[in-house]
């Protein structure tokens, strides 16, 4: 009887079921669900539990290491900089400008590259092609590099951040998209689906979609791990938040001068980058192992 019934179950249940049973079962991929979680209640709350406002000085607490060294205190709890700002609480601060912030430009990215992607993906010819060639183009200049350059011509500030990393993201989505309906285009079900009078709004929702889901889910988390790069990155070359900013880029960059007397100043915020990028990455990771029995 047992088996039995682990056998309907199993034919019972949905897809979504399915994903997360085989997501689930990586432990890594959990955990890093989990540490997204985290992130995300700290973006949101992090300000508001904040001890400390990210720009108060105390002339009184210069470069004191975290409460785990001897010479540390309970109030400061990861220390602070050289003048006196409790890194704590730039952290939390900073976690909306450097994670919330690739998190609104990846929303913004993806929902501009699948409106181009599709429209251009439904097309065959010429104009499909000048269009494959040009994302091309695009895609061989490094996504930092495009950032830089947008920055350069637009000047540095959060704003402007906001716009060069975007701008540098996506034709990552137009191009993944794009080729993903193109080639589905193809298959013979969408030929079998016009035959049987099918539109061609009704051929993309219904037919093409479903099967280019898990290609924007992958590059969704494929393109908010670079975002969080390329925003701490400018940050640290003072192309993007100025100080006296909390961005995490920007609090490495702040932090270098001190870095062989008071190396929490570089590495604490360097390590919220780190984890953040690899609980995306593990994500990323577990969604497409998860993803690939459901396709096959």
């Amino acid at each position: 009887m047992p088996p039995i019934k682990i056998y309907q179950e199993d034919q019972i249940a949905s897809p979504m079921m399915r994903i997360w049973q085989n997501f689930s079962a990586n432990p890594f991929a959990l955990a890093g669900l989990w540490t997204i979680a985290f992130l995300l209640l700290l973006t949101l709350f992090g300000p508001m539990i904040a001890p400390f406002s990210p720009e108060a000085q105390d002339p009184r607490a210069l470069l004191l290491p975290p409460s785990w060294d001897p010479s540390g205190t309970v109030a400061h709890f990861l220390g602070t900089d050289d003048l006196g700002r409790d890194i704590f609480s730039r952290l939390l601060h900073g976690a909306h400008l450097t994670f919330g912030m690739a998190l609104m430009i990846v929303g913004t990215a993806l929902f501009t590259g699948f409106i181009i992607g599709s429209l251009s993906g439904m097309m065959r010819g010429l104009k499909s092609s000048i269009l494959g060639h040009l994302l091309d183009a695009l895609l061989s200049i490094p996504s930092l590099l495009m950032a830089i350059l947008v920055v350069a011509v637009m000047g540095p500030g959060l704003e402007n951040v906001f716009w060069a990393v975007g701008i540098a993201l996506t034709p990552q989505f137009v191009r993944s998209i794009h080729q993903s309906v193109h080639e589905e285009l193809q298959k013979e079900y969408v030929t079998a689906a016009r035959l049987d009078g099918a539109n061609s709004l009704q051929i993309f929702w219904y037919v093409i979609m479903p099967n280019v889901w898990e290609v924007v889910i992958i590059q969704t988390t494929l393109a908010i791990s670079a975002a969080i790069l390329d925003i701490a990155a400018l940050g640290f070359l003072s192309l993007g938040a100025q100080a006296p900013s909390p961005e995490w880029g920007a609090m490495v960059a702040q932090g270098m001068d001190n870095l062989l007397t008071a190396p929490w100043t570089v590495t604490i915020p360097g390590l919220a980058i780190l984890f953040s990028v690899l609980a995306i990455n593990l994500v990323g990771d577990g969604l497409r192992s998860a993803l690939a029995p459901i396709r096959n």
